[in-house]
């Protein structure tokens, strides 16, 4: 197992930056008079889910660290919900769709992992 001390080293952070760019590239075709609305939303969101991951790795604390990273969940499942309405909208076609929704079910699982891997460190921690 590698050695993770940066939060750049997590998998689950990887994934979350996968999301977040292919986002990015998403967006780029939106019609104009969505910039400040979805268009904004949905990167602000995208965003979250690595800051979320980044700030709760800084803290130190399992607990702390757990809460963040039910944050970026969280903002992971806006911006999934946000692909829903850019796909309703005929802002992304049904492949670019199944692209993101692929992306979201891999950062999920990850952020899953790693949220059951802190509380089983935190629970070691306290019986060991």
């Amino acid at each position: 197992m590698a050695t993770i001390s940066s939060f750049q080293d997590l998998e689950c952070w990887k994934a979350g930056r996968a999301f977040r760019l292919f986002i990015r590239e998403c967006t780029m075709s939106f019609p104009q008079e969505e910039k400040y609305s979805l268009t904004s939303q949905i990167i602000r969101s995208s965003r979250s889910v690595c800051d979320n991951l980044a700030e709760g790795f800084g803290r130190y604390h399992y607990q702390e660290n757990t809460q963040f990273c039910r944050q970026a969940r969280g903002s992971l499942n806006e911006a999934f919900n946000q692909c829903i309405t850019a796909l309703d909208e005929g802002y992304i076609d049904e492949n670019k769709f199944k692209e993101a929704e692929k992306l979201f079910d891999k950062t999920l699982a990850l952020i899953n992992g790693y949220i059951n891997y802190l509380q089983r460190a935190k629970v070691e921690l306290k019986t060991g």
